[in-house]
């Protein structure tokens, strides 16, 4: 990815370079036209188009802010009802992440979101052992964390 972003860079710079014109648009449409060659000759690059990963970032993030509204919103619920009616729960959740950045990051994005707290994780990273302050249905819970938050992560990793 490092490379391909250096290189579009160094497109972008030549673009200013030959057409004389040294400003921001200039260097943003050097940096569009290098975008374009990249991905023309993506194969014989040796990793996916760096704009492909930049996307699948934002989309974790954007996945995490919904998330994290929805839980604001329901935590707000069960605060303000009259009568508390929490049903807390432990339990384990199984990962296929591997790395410890992407745990890491799954359990601080489980941790950010109100309502849910991540106690430990197993010493062989295959297991996340979280605690949710009011859940109905503990495999609907686990399935939505896997489908949204580690789907995403494993889009930016993979």
């Amino acid at each position: 990815m490092s490379f391909q972003l250096l290189l579009n860079v160094i497109i972008a710079f030549t673009w200013m370079f030959l057409r004389g014109i040294w400003t921001g648009p200039s260097f943003l449409i050097g940096f569009f036209w290098g975008a374009v060659i990249i991905f023309t000759f993506r194969r014989f690059f040796h990793q996916r188009f760096y704009l492909e990963k930049i996307y699948a970032i934002v989309k974790l993030l954007l996945i995490f802010l919904r998330e994290l509204f929805k839980s604001n919103i329901a935590v707000i619920q069960d605060v303000l009802r009259p009568k508390l009616k929490l049903q807390p729960a432990i339990f384990a959740m199984p990962t296929r992440l591997e790395k410890d950045w992407e745990i890491t990051t799954l359990s601080l994005l489980i941790t950010l979101t109100p309502g849910t707290l991540v106690i430990d994780v197993s010493d062989d990273n295959s297991t996340l052992y979280i605690h949710a302050m009011n859940t109905d249905d503990i495999d609907e819970v686990i399935k939505d964390i896997q489908h949204t938050f580690e789907k995403a992560i494993m889009e930016v990793s993979r």
